[in-house]
């Protein structure tokens, strides 16, 4: 008798909810570590323009630490050996607060700042300079030349690149459940353990991923079209 491909053994009941759960927590997982992401993309991205050599050193030795150490191996340091450097009372409050997710979502936050601070230099690369010089001449300082007048366009011509790195960090969420976060690849491990339905457990996982990177995509383009700057 040949292999029934049967989806109701991994969609009802029990396993129905840890798919779900796994997909909330994949989808918060994301947001978090977007959201420190994008702020330390910008910090960075700030920091490396200001005309100071060590400055523009620090921001480049943390871009080469992340994009030629494994994200893996970073996840693991940030588990196993950044709370070992830190006080009792800060150790024990990480493992009374779900540590795993809040430590994970700190290694992808940062892994995915050092591109998305890349993403953005280069789209401030791409606005005339003079814009910036008009900027300072008319009053501003540093921050708000960049803050009110070059940020803001650079970020409308990042957005392409953005959307990619948000796509890639909301896929890198598979590689928390190395140290027990219970995302969606996690918990599709945990029904494929228990009904033994290994293809139809991640076929499931499978469409799941691809309909949110789908949805990603869309809002990407979306985004894109309605903030695109107009050349001339």
């Amino acid at each position: 008798m040949g292999y029934v491909f049967d989806l109701r053994g991994v969609l009802s009941g029990q396993y129905l909810d840890w798919f779900v759960i796994g997909v909330a927590t994949t989808l918060a997982l994301t947001c978090v570590a977007w959201c420190l992401a994008m702020a330390m993309g910008i910090i960075l991205t700030l920091i490396r323009m200001i005309p100071l050599p060590p400055l523009g050193w620090f921001v480049a030795l943390y871009v080469e630490y992340h994009r030629n150490v494994p994200l893996l191996v970073q996840i693991l340091i940030w588990y196993f050996g950044v709370p070992s450097l830190l006080p009792r009372p800060a150790r024990q409050w990480i493992n009374a607060h779900h540590g795993e997710f809040l430590l994970a979502a700190i290694a992808l936050g940062l892994a995915s700042a050092a591109y998305i601070a890349e993403d953005i230099r280069s789209g401030i690369r791409s606005i005339p300079k003079a814009q910036y010089e008009a900027a300072r001449s008319i009053g501003f300082g540093y921050l708000g030349a960049m803050g009110y007048v070059v940020l803001p366009q650079a970020m409308r011509i990042a957005i392409p690149p953005l959307i990619n790195q948000t796509l890639l960090l909301f896929k890198n969420t598979s590689l928390a459940m190395a140290i027990g976060v219970g995302e969606l690849t996690y918990r599709t491990r945990e029904v494929e353990s228990y009904t033994f339905k290994t293809f139809e457990a991640f076929a499931v996982a499978t469409a799941i991923y691809l309909a949110i990177s789908f949805g990603i995509m869309a809002l990407g383009s979306y985004s894109d079209r309605r903030l695109k700057l107009e050349t001339r």
